[in-house]
């Protein structure tokens, strides 16, 4: 569940689009705004797409050539 990984979330929030959670901020918004910024932090190269679809291995990379 997505939410299990709030850490993520929050610190990708403000990273990526300057969203400070703890100012109540989430209290002001609708879950669609909320929904559309995790799913963007999805498709962003973000903790929780890393989380994800971790990049792959150096050394895989090098050995796939």
């Amino acid at each position: 569940m997505l939410l299990g990984l709030w850490p993520l979330i929050e610190a990708d929030l403000h990273s990526e689009y300057g969203i400070d959670v703890g100012d109540g901020i989430l209290r002001e918004r609708t879950w669609r705004w909320f929904q559309a910024r995790v799913l963007g932090l999805l498709s962003a190269d973000s903790r929780l797409r890393r989380h994800f679809a971790p990049p792959p291995d150096d050394k895989t990379r090098k050995a796939r050539r």
